[in-house]
């Protein structure tokens, strides 16, 4: 792939209309009859419909299919807290991405505090706007809290992307490697390296799944019941739900014998002895971003039989557009109250799954992230479970989410 400069950055977000995203109408405005339905005096009646149940503003409104993708700027890729005006940009971006994958309207929204609780309300009152809550690149540990009460007070799915979209993806690929290398999740010692929000979702998720033998790593080592050191609540959780046999220790001496080894911490830090320690048929992820823990080749060259790396120049790259596009599509046609771990878990197995036995390779262990397969597999899925677990608003066959959503996006 090509490198970028900055100067071509720059003019593609700035050439023609500012940014990259506008507002089109769905409807017709071509005659007086359009413009009465339109506005007024045709408007009233949804309107009125509407104050009577407000479930129909899910119908007769934009709300329907729209998603608010809200930041404060904190957390902006590897740039840091670099403001919500910034952030925006970033938003923009993925705004395109619902849309072009999972046909989701997303309208970024960057808020002028660092607040928590300024933030809670503000999206609590944007609510009747939106089908549901895409949280995006908040700081952490405040992401949790953020989520959490904003999950106990919202009608509507809440989701942190970087904790959850990072998981799923992150799980998804380790269940297509353990498909390749005809290993159990039963019988394989997992090493997560960084428990920070993205770690941690993917230590939690891999608990969910019910990988019994799974040890988190952070800079005082490994992580196990009792350990006396600063932990945020989440990673106090995890050191008392992961880690059975109470290993202890840096990640090199943890790592030794694992099966699994996933990073979600800092560049380099998997060296070639490391990975040579591990198990037989041993699968890495290093998910660092811009620059992984290691590279695919270096990785394959120390012994891995599975190796991936969240960048696009690389095989198995492990990535969230291959989940919150899918998973919103779901969850928004089904009109789900939350998105619980159930949905998670069905995405998860929704897209390891699409890839048949005979075709995993070692370099081809998770769709591609324009596999046109994907998003309407994960809604599909999503929706199936959010139906099962009663927080659907409406029934609808899986089969025809699956085919609207395919439909839907038309690649």
């Amino acid at each position: 792939m090509a490198k970028i400069t900055k100067e071509e950055a720059l003019r593609y977000h700035a050439e023609g209309k500012p940014g990259k995203i506008e507002v089109v109408p769905t409807k017709p405005y071509s005659t007086q009859m359009d413009l009465s339905l339109a506005y007024s005096p045709g408007v009233a009646e949804p309107c009125k419909a509407i104050k009577e149940n407000k479930e129909l503003s899910f119908e007769y409104t934009c709300r329907g299919n729209t998603v608010a993708i809200v930041s404060d700027g904190t957390r902006v890729l590897g740039l840091g807290d670099i403001g919500p005006e910034a952030a925006m940009p970033v938003m923009e971006g993925k705004a395109v991405l619902f849309k072009t994958f999972g046909d989701v309207d997303a309208i970024p929204i960057c808020i002028d505090t660092k607040n928590p609780e300024e933030i809670i309300e503000t999206v609590r009152r944007l609510q009747p706007t939106f089908a549901g809550i895409n949280l995006e690149d908040f700081s952490s540990p405040k992401c949790y809290e953020i989520e959490d009460r904003l999950r106990e007070i919202c009608d509507i799915p809440v989701f942190h992307d970087d904790q959850h979209g990072t998981a799923i993806a992150c799980l998804s690929a380790v269940m297509g490697a353990l498909r390749y290398v005809k290993k159990d999740i039963k019988d394989v010692k997992v090493v997560v390296n960084g428990c920070g929000a993205a770690g941690s979702a993917i230590g939690r998720l891999f608990v969910s799944m019910g990988f019994p033998n799974v040890i988190m790593v952070e800079r005082v080592g490994a992580l196990y019941k009792g350990i006396d050191a600063k932990l945020d609540k989440i990673q106090r959780y995890l050191s008392e739900v992961t880690n059975p046999n109470m290993e202890k220790g840096t990640l090199a001496e943890v790592a030794k014998g694992a099966d699994i080894l996933v990073g979600v911490s800092g560049p380099n830090l998997f060296t070639k002895e490391i990975i040579a320690g591990m198990a037989d048929k041993a699968i890495v992820f290093g998910l660092a971003n811009p620059v992984p823990e290691t590279s695919y080749e270096a990785a394959i060259a120390a012994g891995a039989a599975v190796a991936g790396t969240g960048r696009s120049d690389s095989p198995n790259q492990v990535n969230n557009v291959t989940v919150f596009p899918g998973v919103f599509r779901g969850a928004i046609d089904v009109r789900a109250r939350a998105i619980n771990e159930e949905m998670k878990v069905a995405a998860v197995y929704a897209i390891a799954n699409l890839i048949d036995e005979k075709d995993l390779r070692a370099d081809y262990v998770v769709p591609d992230a324009f596999d046109p397969r994907v998003a309407p597999a994960v809604a599909a899925a999503v929706a199936k479970a959010a139906m099962e677990t009663g927080v659907a608003r409406v029934k609808v066959d899986p089969e025809v989410v699956r085919a609207n959503a395919l439909k839907r996006i038309g690649r």
